[in-house]
């Protein structure tokens, strides 16, 4: 088969077969992680971030090729999560610049809309680092530029450019000395070649590639409330979804089974799995029904009515209007209840959950600004792959926002120490960039897999010590890993450390470790926090 042009309804179902086969391949990619700690989220960054153009292209009343593109370039900006996610948003902003002078796709459209994407991208990262998704976007584009009058077939030419795409890929490693030492290509231009690969599948065969079970994208008669109503007028008050593995059903007399149980069924799949949603008053008596065909599973049950009520409480507090706006406002993006207290605390407005393996959307960064009557609004990030992602709400912002370089949760107590209410935002900028340098942040955590890192062998369990986010110690036990790594962090001028242990630590066990750092470290003060952390035992700041 040839394909020489291609219009707004295959572009269409191309982005969304791309989306699925990325999120098909996301835990694989989550593997790509440069250091062997639980917190490889590349794959589902670029997941989440693809859902959202799906959403937006699904909404299309009209579907040109011009409106699909600038639908999934607005999707993927606002969905943005993680560095990865705004370089993929950035990309697919220069795809829609590069069609806008095309009613329809050729070769020749392609491969101007790739070089700019690749171009879009370039400009929006300030310090742009090859070995990267970028160096995998740009070099491909520049050889489909070179190449694009000796082809007319899309199909011919798309593979030829995946094909250009892996061979830069399998490079990385010797572009990055990071990438090499790990022994992993770079993730982020894997999750773009999986796009890629699903795009040419619906190009290829006129089908979108499916998900494996179950993706991002919700399905029509998911759980959103579409409608403001009382919440005693909602007749069946729990939204409940679940899978059923099945190798057997039969989905019209499951569905009429479901019937007189609740409203706004849908019952998608087939052998293997089936999606299931459902408002109900029994979610029990649908699930026990569900066991019949099969084992169970990702079951969610919400409250409605709860749900509700909640919305309209948030919406009433939305419209009390501040006579006169503060001076400062401040968004800080935290994980852990104790961490989230102590910004509180600190006189934090919004805070975004989220951090290592959960970084926000651009959107969910924009909604806090936006619920903020401030003046002037601080942006701390607390890690340096949300850091992107704030800039990007800044510049869709009205306000004036200010994004402090943040990079971790210590950094981002350090600035809200530093900052002044009373000042000008010019000299608080320099009074928190100058308090994020004086930090020194240390992180105990354990290795997901075998790895090697500077010539040291980590085994799969091994304690894992790192310092401003670069393996320092490797160990067996956590009081092992955190006295040498604290070793390494403590000099002369050293004068406070400041400890916050994470969800799986005992008091007992930090208390014990605070006595021990008392006692080894005499000259300092010592503060001792629940953080409630996921993932990392320990985190650790000294200044």
């Amino acid at each position: 088969m040839t394909i020489y042009k291609i219009d707004g309804s295959t572009i269409k179902n191309m982005i969304i077969s791309g989306a699925n086969n990325l999120e098909n391949n996301k835990n694989m990619i989550n593997a790509l992680n440069i250091f062997p700690v639980p917190d490889g989220d590349t794959g589902t960054n670029m997941s989440l971030t693809m859902s959202s153009a799906v959403k937006e292209i699904n909404n299309l009343k009209s579907i040109d090729i011009h409106s699909v593109f600038e639908a999934a370039a607005n999707g993927t900006l606002m969905g943005a999560r993680g560095n990865s996610g705004v370089i993929l948003s950035q990309i697919f902003r220069g795809f829609a610049k590069g069609v806008k002078q095309h009613d329809e796709l050729s070769v020749a459209a392609l491969a101007d809309s790739f070089m700019e994407g690749s171009n879009t991208a370039y400009k929006a990262i300030m310090k742009p680092t090859e070995g990267t998704i970028l160096t995998v976007i740009r070099e491909t584009a520049e050889y489909a530029l070179k190449t694009k009058e000796k082809h007319t077939d899309l199909i011919a030419f798309f593979d030829i450019l995946i094909h250009k795409a892996n061979e830069i890929l399998d490079k990385t490693p010797e572009m990055l000395a990071v990438l090499k030492n790990a022994g992993v290509v770079d993730a982020g231009g894997k999750g773009l070649i999986s796009i890629l690969d699903g795009m040419l599948h619906a190009l290829k065969t006129g089908s979108i590639l499916e998900l494996v079970a179950g993706g991002n994208q919700e399905e029509e008669g998911d759980s959103q409330l579409q409608e403001f109503y009382n919440a005693e007028d909602i007749t069946f008050g729990y939204c409940t979804e679940f899978f059923i593995k099945t190798e057997e059903i039969d989905l019209e007399s499951y569905k009429d089974r479901l019937r007189d149980m609740g409203d706004s069924q849908v019952v998608v799949g087939g052998a293997g799995i089936v999606k299931v949603h459902i408002h109900t008053n029994n979610p029990g008596k649908v699930l026990e029904t569900a066991l019949e065909y099969g084992e169970l599973s990702k079951i969610k049950i919400d409250n409605m009515r709860e749900q509700h009520r909640e919305l309209h409480v948030e919406m009433a507090a939305a419209q009390v209007i501040q006579a006169e706006p503060q001076k400062y406002g401040i968004v800080a993006v935290a994980m852990g209840e104790g961490i989230a207290g102590i910004f509180k605390d600190l006189g934090v407005n919004e805070i975004i959950e989220g951090g290592q393996t959960m970084n926000p959307s651009t959107e969910d960064i924009v909604k806090s600004i936006n619920r903020i009557n401030a003046e002037n609004i601080i942006i701390l990030p607390n890690n340096s792959n949300i850091i992107l992602a704030a800039n990007q709400a800044k510049s869709l912002s009205d306000k004036n926002v200010m994004v402090a370089s943040t990079k971790t949760i210590p950094q981002g107590i350090a600035a809200l120490m530093a900052l002044d209410f009373d000042k000008e935002p010019e000299v608080n900028t320099k009074k928190i960039e100058k308090s994020i340098s004086s930090v020194k942040t240390g992180l105990i955590t354990y290795a997901v897999r075998n790895s090697t890192y500077d010539d040291i062998n980590i085994e799969e369990g091994n304690i894992l010590g790192l310092i401003e986010g670069k393996i320092n110690q490797v160990g067996e036990t956590v009081p092992e890993v955190f006295k040498a790594l604290l070793e390494n962090m403590i000099n002369e001028d050293s004068s406070l450390i400041s400890i916050y242990y994470g969800k799986e630590t005992s008091e007992e066990d930090a208390e014990n470790l605070a006595g021990f750092v008392q006692e080894a470290y005499p000259d300092c003060e010592i503060d001792m926090h629940f953080g409630g952390q996921p993932l990392y035992y320990y985190i650790i700041s000294v200044e």
